[in-house]
């Protein structure tokens, strides 16, 4: 298998340069030259414990390592050491399947992707020789996910920027209570988006990109997208397993996309999967996009889910590029013309549809409150904010069985480019995606159920430790200048 930009810019590189490459050379994003068909592996991969599967996923897309690193490699990342009792466990809540995606170091999903990632970079800079300098932006877990995957890790030092007062106090201190010397935290003062279009920047310029050695580890590196396919693969089976069902339809509360883009390939490669339910939470420009076809950019607005807290999503591109029938030059026009006026659009298909893979919606603030309250008070179960974002979508889905015309509201119950469709409610059953554990946001669970009941022993143990991070203005040069001085 061998990568490609989606802007068209870079020649075939194999698996191992495009994880080190993080953000194509172009100013693209990586992406595989083909999308393998594995519908006539499902039959043995069901059978397969976590870390097995997720060699067998990882086999197709990794081709040049050698398969006994390889499985050794992935082996080791997923074992109990690192996700007690596993990487993703799916339970029954009510109606729905939860997969916990939280059973990771820092309690996040992005756990999963980065504890492989970490791995993957010691693996490549052993056998390459050289260093790597990480600079990433983080909405709050990503952050701190990227850091426990790459503290004290041969050859790697790792910047992450994260916005000023915008992340919750125990994200902050998941990632400024690290201490190594490989580690450096920035905290902007700016927004997400700031950081992230700063880390673009940077990355961006070639010279500085070669010369400091500079490498990824946000969802525009590859990697991460392709460790997430595995757990839909995952509970899919888990939720066959449990209900019959031929298919299942996955929730996805999502920001950045790429943990929905991640659930598209898995579609694609053939999991046995009907649908993804994209789930916002007011930050809804991916679900304005799937309801009216418009991509545009809007004001972001601070929530309990402030991970989901962007209206640039850099994976979006992804996706993109195959809406446009893999063109990289008519992709590069439509993310200049984004650059230049903040918005693209896209046709609908002949039956007025965006994409019918997917359904979009959006839950509010009070939405979120209630839904974590009716799941405590009714299944004695806890939903993280964003986790209630993902539940609350999926329930208006599951109550709509009637048609409604492309470009319904989208903070409506079931806004959906395919609603136009009937179907019974959850039929076929319904997968959430847990992407936090409730003890990371313990003022929203309390703020929704009235007591202090999200606790986690490892977050109990922050409390009180020192920290370090650097404050700097919203300014690329600013922090370009940090990660020369601090190299």
């Amino acid at each position: 298998m061998r990568y490609i930009s989606t802007r068209g810019g870079v020649s075939p590189i194999e698996f191992q340069d495009a994880v080190l490459m993080g953000l194509a050379d172009d100013g693209g994003l990586i992406v595989p030259e083909s999308i393998p068909d594995a519908s006539g592996e499902l039959e043995r991969w069901r059978r397969l414990p976590y870390d097995e599967l997720a060699y067998e996923v990882l086999r197709l897309y990794a081709s040049d390592m050698p398969e006994a690193d390889l499985r050794e490699l992935v082996v080791r990342t997923y074992s109990r050491d690192a996700f007690d009792p596993a990487p993703a466990p799916t339970v029954s809540v009510g109606s729905i399947h939860v997969l916990e995606l939280w059973h990771g170091p820092t309690l996040a999903f992005k756990d999963i992707a980065l504890q492989l990632l970490g791995n993957l970079f010691e693996y490549i800079l052993h056998r390459r020789g050289g260093r790597l300098n990480i600079l990433g932006a983080t909405s709050g877990d990503t952050g701190s996910a990227a850091i426990a995957g790459c503290r004290g890790r041969r050859g790697i030092d790792i910047f992450i920027m994260h916005p000023r007062g915008r992340v919750s106090p125990i994200q902050q201190r998941q990632m400024t209570t690290v201490l190594d010397d490989n580690v450096h935290n920035i905290a902007v003062e700016g927004s997400f988006d700031d950081c992230q279009r700063i880390m673009k920047q940077i990355a961006g310029d070639l010279d500085f990109k070669r010369r400091h050695s500079l490498g990824a580890v946000n969802s525009v590196n590859w990697a991460r997208v392709l460790a997430q396919i595995v757990y839909y693969f995952r509970a899919a089976f888990d939720a066959q397993a449990a209900t019959g069902a031929e298919r299942v339809r996955v929730t996805v509360p999502t920001g950045n996309f790429g943990d929905v883009l991640a659930g598209w390939y898995a579609l694609k490669m053939g999991a046995p999967i009907s649908l993804l339910i994209l789930a916002t939470n007011v930050n809804d420009i991916l679900a304005r996009f799937y309801n009216t076809g418009v991509y545009a950019l809007g004001s972001v607005v601070q929530t309990t889910s402030p991970s989901m807290d962007i209206q640039v999503a850099s994976n979006f591109e992804r996706y993109l590029y195959y809406k446009v029938g893999c063109d990289g030059a008519r992709l590069r026009t439509m993310m200049s013309e984004f650059a230049r006026t903040g918005s693209l659009s896209i046709e609908p298909g002949p039956d007025g549809v965006i994409d019918a893979d997917f359904l979009a919606g959006t839950a509010t603030e009070e939405q979120v409150f209630a839904t974590i309250r009716k799941y405590h008070q009714e299944h004695g179960y806890l939903l993280d904010p964003h986790t209630a974002v993902g539940v609350t979508v999926a329930e208006n889905v599951g109550r709509a069985a009637e048609p409604a015309p492309l470009g319904l509201h989208a903070g409506e119950p079931a806004a959906s480019s395919r609603a136009r469709q009937t179907r019974a409610p959850y039929d076929p059953p319904i997968v959430c995606l847990a992407t936090a554990h409730p003890a990371k946001f313990p003022d929203a669970i309390k703020q929704a159920t009235g007591e202090d009941l999200a606790r986690h022993p490892a977050i109990d143990a922050l409390a009180g430790l020192p920290t370090r991070c650097e404050v700097l203005p919203n300014d690329t040069q600013a922090v370009r200048q940090f990660i020369e001085r601090t190299v």
